[in-house]
């Protein structure tokens, strides 16, 4: 084990059943202002410091109720919902749609498909997206499979043509690019420093929280989501975790996680537990950390040694956190019943 931080009092609250923890301790800076709402069915708290943090909150949360409504495949009158309903020609959709569709594609052709916009048909016989979950057997997710033709997805300036017959979800990038959108937002009116927690997307405006320290995110344990592994040290970045304890459903004594491998159609099921992604481009963040949980613990390292600017921490199912280079001297450990290793 590295040896412990000196400890202060934490003065940020756990936050439950979401991807990532905050924590803040030092002492006493500008007011803190929060404000939690709920959307992308996720619970967030956005934090702000300062004069300006009331409006910075506001223009955040404006900005993440937009975009949850124009990326929502079921929400008619937004972008994706225009989108799937093209019937094979192109449509117009917002800039910031295809923005997130143009991420979600760059990240599906460097990942060998491991992140695939196009498996919206898949989630949904699942049931991921209503709650009525069920197995669907293998004949079904083989004929949705082959209905899938993500290479043919095009995009022209602000237009975008999916092949006939599909369905997109970008939920896997959306979270991502609208915490990094809101904190852009949120520096506009006038914020020089926050934290805004989308579920497992963290981002953070200002390369120190006002006390002059580094902003602390704290990894959740996926074994016990009350507790976690290990807290971050990290200047203005985005720090998204994705695992499979964030969402399952239980059927005949079989677990089944929501994160889907697009070359089967069903759960991934791997070495890992969760996969944590340091970069500074939150919506890339968000589609590497699905991506790199279906690769797998070996080739998501190998994606981070060929990447400077992607750090991770991995946690597996035999017990280990990976760490990798960029983030040991800011990592500090707190969990129990786990080896740590240092890439």
């Amino acid at each position: 084990m590295r040896p412990a931080r000196r400890s202060c009092k934490r003065l940020g609250a756990l936050v439950l059943a979401l991807g990532l923890v905050l924590a803040a301790c030092g002492k006493k800076g500008p007011e803190k202002h929060e404000k939690q709402l709920f959307a992308m069915d996720t619970v967030m708290l956005l934090t702000a410091y300062g004069d300006q943090a009331d409006a910075a909150l506001g223009a955040a949360a404006e900005v993440i109720n937009a975009l949850a409504a124009d990326l929502d495949p079921e929400k008619e009158g937004g972008s994706l919902h225009a989108l799937n309903g093209g019937a094979g020609g192109p449509v117009a959709v917002s800039a910031d749609c295809a923005a997130v569709m143009d991420t979600a594609l760059d990240v599906w052709r460097e990942t060998g498909g491991a992140l695939d916009p196009a498996l919206y048909p898949v989630i949904k016989a699942w049931g991921f997206t209503t709650g009525e979950y069920r197995v669907p057997d293998q004949a079904e997710l083989d004929g949705l499979l082959a209905a899938k033709d993500t290479g043919g997805i095009t995009i022209n300036g602000d237009a975008v043509t999916v092949p006939a017959g599909m369905e997109l979800s970008l939920g896997a990038v959306a979270k991502g690019y609208a915490a990094q959108k809101a904190a852009e937002a949120m520096a506009a009116a006038g914020a020089e420093q926050a934290i805004l927690s989308l579920g497992g997307n963290v981002q953070t405006l200002g390369e120190t929280r006002p006390d002059g320290g580094l902003w602390q995110v704290a990894v959740t344990d996926p074994k016990d989501t009350g507790a976690y592994v290990g807290t971050l040290s990290v200047g203005q970045t985005a720090v998204v975790t994705s695992g499979g304890y964030q969402r399952y459903f239980e059927q005949d004594g079989q677990t089944y996680i929501h994160i889907l491998d697009p070359a089967t159609g069903r759960p991934v099921d791997n070495d890992l537990l969760s996969v944590t992604v340091v970069t500074p481009d939150g919506a890339r963040a968000d589609a590497l950390s699905t991506a790199l949980f279906v690769l797998g613990a070996e080739k998501a390292l190998d994606y981070a040694a060929a990447h400077e600017d992607v750090d991770l921490v991995l946690i597996t199912k035999d017990d280990r956190v990976l760490v990798t280079a960029g983030l040991k001297d800011g990592f500090t450990e707190a969990g129990k019943g786990y080896t740590y290793e240092y890439e």
